[in-house]
């Protein structure tokens, strides 16, 4: 897989790492002469070159590459990269960051974002998923399709706990993709039942996770006092 990093500051350079170790072909692309560290990341292709320019992207051949990643620093050019790369070269998969949470409605899919990262929103969410027992934590935006990575300890007078995963009615538009039991992560699968102290790990539409949050959290009759 071909992805194309449009910021070489550290974040940028931490990705092409992970990225590299995984086998991928990475480009890091920055402004910043200083930025130009080829020496920290060898095996990434490197341009120096204005992300926002369509001159810059025509010689990054950005048409070859399936990801692109704005990580830059200013949520105006991580807009810029993500929209020129969805509507002028096509590419499969946009990733952009969000430095200013203030900025996070507009990283959806007019502006061209697939997949919206923001670093203060998800450490605000991993703390409350660390300290949170029964409440909805969103812990990442798909824009493309409007749906959320969600997540939810279920207490243990949940209605729930016990009850197999193919008896319960989910809401519309939600799967459940993983439950983290201990040091254990499971796929979850129809027969598998929910425990008290499980952590559920959904895709969900927005509109939905109201709807998720009530059917998790209904007590059991001898619990509701």
């Amino acid at each position: 897989m071909r992805v194309a990093i449009a910021g070489a500051g550290a974040v940028g350079r931490s990705i092409a790492g992970e990225l590299l170790e995984n086998g991928h072909e990475v480009l890091l692309i920055d402004k910043a002469p200083t930025a130009i560290s080829v020496e920290r990341v060898p095996q990434a292709e490197w341009l120096l070159a204005d992300a926002c320019e369509i001159t810059s992207l025509d010689e990054a051949a950005l048409q070859r590459c399936n990801v692109v990643i704005a990580a830059t620093g200013d949520d105006k050019v991580n807009l810029v990269v993500s929209l020129l790369a969805k509507t002028e070269y096509g590419v499969p998969r946009v990733v952009a960051r969000v430095n200013n949470p203030k900025n996070e409605w507009l990283f959806n899919e007019a502006w061209g974002v697939d997949v919206a990262v923001s670093t203060p929103r998800l450490m605000s969410a991993l703390v409350e998923e660390a300290v949170s027992v029964g409440d909805l934590v969103r812990l990442l935006r798909f824009s493309h399709g409007d749906a959320n990575l969600v997540e939810l300890t279920l207490p243990e007078e949940s209605a729930l706990a016990g009850t197999q995963v193919g008896d319960v009615e989910w809401p519309e538009d939600t799967s459940l993709v993983t439950i983290i039991r201990g040091t254990r992560v499971l796929t979850p699968t129809q027969e598998d039942s929910l425990e008290a102290g499980d952590e559920l790990l959904f895709v969900a539409a927005q509109a939905r996770e109201e709807q998720l949050e009530n059917l998790l959290s209904v007590r059991r009759q001898d619990t509701a006092g």
